[in-house]
C-alpha cells in the first residue's frame, strides 16, 4: 500500500525516458521547459530514466567482468541504478542553471521501499517526507527512476520500464494532479504508425484498454497502468520535444472514442511458441508441464490444448523470445516421460484488436478473421479477454495484418 498525502500546492509529476535525456543538449532543453512550468506555481517532481542506451552498456560491462557466470543479482541492481543517478544529478544541475532551485534524489532518498526481488522488484510503500520537505522549499525534485530500497536495505530495480512505475507511484504518494510521461512519441496511436501510415493518435483512452495495449507492446509499462487504475491517477503521454497535444489515459466516463468498439490494433513481436506433442491426457498432466516453468520464472502467455484423441493431446503455449531456449530445454526435460515430442518456433507475433465496446456486441472475431484471411495471414493460435481478441501469426506478416485490421475496423484518420 502506497501512503498518500495531500499537498497544499498542486503537484505535477513528469517522467522523461532515456531517449529524451540522451545527451547534455536534450537535458538542457527539458530543464528550461521544467523551469517554465515550475514558475506557474505548481510543485514539480521529475522522474528520469538512464541516458540513451546506458543501461544496456552497463549490462554489457557486467557480463564482461562476470565471464561464464551470471552477474550477481544484488550487484547488478546496484550497478544498473547508477544510470538513473547520473541523469537525475545532471537534470538537477541543468534546472538550477536555468534559474529554478532543484535537488536530485535517489530512489532511496525519495523514500521508495520495495520487496526483495532483484531485477523486478515491486514497490511496497513510499515514505514521502523528504520529498514534501524539498517541495516545501520551492525546489524541483528530480528523482532517479527504476529503483528503490528493499527491506534488507539493498538497492533494487523495478525491471524494464520501471521509471514509468516510479512516476505513477510518486503521483499516488503525493496525490498529484496527474502524471505526465514524456517520451520520443507524441501519444498513443491506434497502432504502430511505422507499419500503418493511416494510424491515428488517440485523444484519450481508458485504463483497461491501455493496459491491454501496454501488455502487448505499446509505449507504456503495464505495471504503471495497473497502479494508475487502482489509484485513479490520470496519465498524459506526450512528446518530450514537440509542443503538441498528447494522449490522456484515465478512468473517467468515456469518452469521445466510445463510439468505436475497437480502439486500437496492438502488436507484440516478442513471441515464441512451444508445442508438447502427444501428451497423456490425464488429470494433473498440464500442471506437470507448467509448474517447472513457473518455478524457473518463465512467463507463459497463450495456452491451447487440443481435443483428446485416443488418450493423447497436444499442448501449445507461448513465451517471450528471450526465454524460448530455456523454456524449450526445460519442457523437454520435464515431459520426457509422458510426451512424444517437444518442438518450438520463434518466428511469431501477436496481433490483437482492443476495445471496451467489444463487450456489448457480436461479430468482432468474425470481422478480424475475415480481414486476416483476405491478406493471406494464417492464424496459428487465438486467445481472448472481455476487451481483446489476439491471434498468433507469422511475424513476417505483421505489416499486412496490421493494415488489414486497421482498415477493417475503420481506425484510419479519415474515419476519426
Amino acid at each position: 500500500m502506497i501512503t498518500s498525502t495531500r499537498e497544499t500546492k498542486s503537484v505535477i509529476v513528469h517522467k522523461y525516458g532515456g531517449s529524451s535525456v540522451a545527451d547534455a543538449e536534450k537535458i538542457a532543453t527539458i530543464a528550461r521547459k521544467i523551469c517554465d512550468r515550475a514558475e506557474t506555481g505548481v510543485s514539480m517532481v521529475i522522474v528520469v530514466s538512464a541516458m540513451g542506451d546506458s543501461t544496456d552498456h552497463l549490462i554489457e560491462l557486467a557480463n564482461a567482468v562476470s565471464g561464464d557466470q551470471t552477474p550477481l543479482a544484488r550487484e547488478l541492481d546496484t550497478l544498473l541504478s547508477t544510470g538513473e543517478l547520473v541523469t537525475s544529478t545532471l537534470m538537477a544541475m541543468a534546472i538550477t542553471a536555468a534559474g529554478h532551485p532543484a535537488v536530485s534524489l535517489s530512489g532511496q532518498q525519495a523514500g521508495i521501499r520495495t520487496d526483495t526481488t532483484h531485477g523486478s522488484a515491486r514497490i511496497a510503500d513510499i515514505k514521502a517526507d523528504r520529498l514534501r520537505r524539498e517541495l516545501g522549499k520551492g525546489r524541483v525534485c528530480v528523482v532517479a527512476g527504476f529503483q528503490g530500497l528493499s527491506e534488507n536495505e539493498d538497492v533494487t530495480t523495478l525491471g524494464r520500464g520501471g521509471s514509468d512505475t516510479t512516476a505513477v507511484a510518486l503521483s499516488v504518494a503525493l496525490e498529484a494532479e496527474r502524471c505526465e510521461i514524456y517520451t520520443d512519441v507524441d501519444g498513443i496511436y491506434t497502432t504502430d504508425p511505422r507499419l500503418v501510415p493511416a494510424a491515428r493518435k488517440l485523444v484519450e483512452i481508458n485504463y483497461d484498454e491501455m493496459l491491454e495495449m501496454a501488455s502487448l507492446g505499446a509505449k507504456m509499462n503495464p505495471r504503471s497502468i495497473e497502479l494508475a487504475a487502482v489509484y485513479d491517477v490520470p496519465i498524459l503521454v506526450a512528446s518530450a520535444f514537440e509542443d503538441v497535444p498528447g494522449t490522456l489515459i484515465h478512468g473517467g466516463p468515456q469518452m469521445m472514442e466510445i463510439r468505436r468498439a475497437v480502439t486500437g490494433v496492438a502488436i507484440d513481436r516478442d513471441v515464441a511458441k512451444i508445442t508438447v506433442r502427444a501428451v497423456e491426457d490425464r488429470p494433473g498432466i498440464v500442471g506437470q508441464i507448467f509448474v517447472p516453468l513457473a518455478e524457473a520464472g518463465i512467463s507463459v502467455d497463450v495456452i491451447v490444448q487440443n481435443a483428446s484423441l485416443e488418450g493423447l493431446t497436444d499442448v501449445t503455449f507461448t513465451v517471450p523470445r528471450g526465454d524460448f531456449q530455456r523454456a524449450l530445454d526445460l519442457t523437454k526435460e520435464t515431459c520426457a516421460d509422458f510426451a512424444q515430442d517437444v518442438v518450438g518456433n520463434t518466428g511469431l507475433a501477436k496481433m490483437s484488436i482492443v476495445g471496451t465496446g467489444m463487450q456489448n456486441g457480436p461479430g468482432y472475431a468474425a470481422t478480424m478473421f475475415a480481414a486476416l484471411s483476405k491478406v493471406n495471414v494464417n492464424i496459428e493460435m487465438i486467445t481472448t479477454s472481455e476487451i481483446r481478441i489476439t491471434c498468433v501469426i507469422d511475424a513476417r506478416m505483421i505489416k499486412e495484418a496490421a493494415n488489414a485490421l486497421h482498415s477493417a475496423f475503420e481506425l484510419d484518420a479519415a474515419g476519426g
